[in-house]
């Protein structure tokens, strides 16, 4: 993971550098997903006819190869589109294949505490990412940091080819398999995924543009750019890293009080959370950092019970598929989001803003964006809770 964060910790100095608009610095951040989403229902697929252990190995040199790639060739906004996508489908072969061997090696009742392990280890690799980015940025250059954050995925490689061992894993009989209309219309899965696409437009849309939101609070507070990105990415990683914790404690509490009930209390926190942080760009710095942490805690917390949730209630002839289609349709909205937060920032912020001021002062309306459609998880939700319940004998 080591690779995901890169490009938006810098992205403050990359977006001066090429001189991108708020739109491009968005489709740029969200080409990880878009190459993720090209690609994830067919790797994610295959892990009902192939061990997923090997999907995983091949997919994480992948990303290390493509990672690699990009401080060499990115010169501005057609080349690092074209490398972030190639980037997104590394990703794509180790995270549902890594959650599906991880759930099916472990019960129900420890599942959703294993889930969140790992699922919080992917978060606490982007808060890695953007640490160290953003130390090897201000020792050397944005080129040679991208350059040394890409050998994470090939170490990463290495020593899974070691310790990843046997892996609990079925081929997918014929007459077992579900087809595709079967695995849509099994409604308790498609709502979980539905609270899940949810949960992918809020978090995303923040995590794009957290930095990014930082570096004008502090230019507004008269630091200059490059102290100010170098401060943003320090106090933007430690809310991913504590974002990281609140996963796999997520995970552990929806083990001892249910899925849904876990789910709906997070994502009202956070979506609440959302419809006022942009609104506190003037507010003491201090006050800022406590709210963008409280932020990073809550977004990311229900990220494990909901994986979990639609594990457990996927239709039994396709595991594989169910995921592929909560990975396609969640990503969707994570890339969507921040292209989407960008050209609201664009509509709403002086044409001149960033010569003018040399940042963007209106940030309301844009996170306002992610909270409207955050808080639609919690209600699709409460709606499965009840089918749930109706159900019990």
């Amino acid at each position: 993971m080591l690779v995901s964060a890169n490009y938006q910790a810098l992205l403050p100095l990359l977006q001066k550098e090429w001189s991108l608009t708020n739109a491009q610095a968005g489709w740029i951040f969200s080409s990880y997903q878009i190459g993720y989403i090209l690609s994830v229902f067919t790797l994610t697929s295959l892990t009902d006819y192939i061990n997923p252990k090997y999907i995983y190995l091949i997919t994480t040199f992948w990303s290390g190869v493509s990672g690699s790639l990009f401080p060499l060739l990115a010169e501005g906004f057609p080349s690092a589109l074209i490398l972030r996508t190639l980037m997104g489908i590394g990703f794509a072969g180790t995270y549902m294949p890594g959650v599906r061997m991880v759930s099916e090696r472990f019960p129900s009742e420890e599942r959703g505490r294993a889930v969140g392990i790992f699922v919080g280890s992917i978060t606490l690799g982007m808060a890695v990412s953007l640490f160290v980015t953003g130390l090897l940025n201000s020792a050397l250059s944005w080129r040679w940091a991208f350059l040394i954050t890409s050998l994470g995925p090939f170490g990463a490689g290495i020593v899974a080819s070691f310790r990843i061992g046997k892996v609990s894993w079925k081929k997918m009989e014929k007459e077992r398999a579900g087809s595709i209309f079967e695995i849509l219309r099994h409604r308790p899965a498609i709502m979980m995924i539905g609270g899940y696409v949810a949960h992918m437009w809020e978090m995303y849309g923040m995590r794009g543009w957290i930095v990014a939101f930082l570096t004008s609070s502090l230019l507004m507070m008269k630091y200059d750019l490059s102290k100010a990105v170098s401060l943003a990415t320090y106090i933007a990683g430690w809310s991913t890293l504590l974002g990281a914790l609140s996963i796999a404690a997520g995970g552990a509490i929806s083990d001892r009080f249910g899925r849904t009930h876990t789910i709906i209390v997070v994502m009202v926190g956070s979506g609440l959370l959302s419809l006022v942080f942009g609104w506190t760009l003037t507010f003491p710095i201090r006050l800022v950092v406590i709210l963008c942490l409280v932020y990073g805690c809550l977004a990311p917390a229900d990220s494990s019970a909901l994986s979990t949730g639609v594990v457990e209630l996927a239709h039994p002839g396709g595991l594989g598929r169910t995921m592929a289609i909560q990975s396609v349709l969640g990503w969707t909205a994570a890339s969507v989001s921040p292209i989407v937060f960008g050209y609201v920032l664009d509509h709403t912020n002086p044409a001149d803003a960033l010569t003018r001021y040399g940042y963007f002062p209106n940030w309301g309306w844009g996170f306002m964006l992610l909270g409207i459609g955050g808080l639609v998880g919690p209600f699709i939700i409460w709606r499965l809770k009840g089918n749930l319940r109706a159900k019990r004998p």
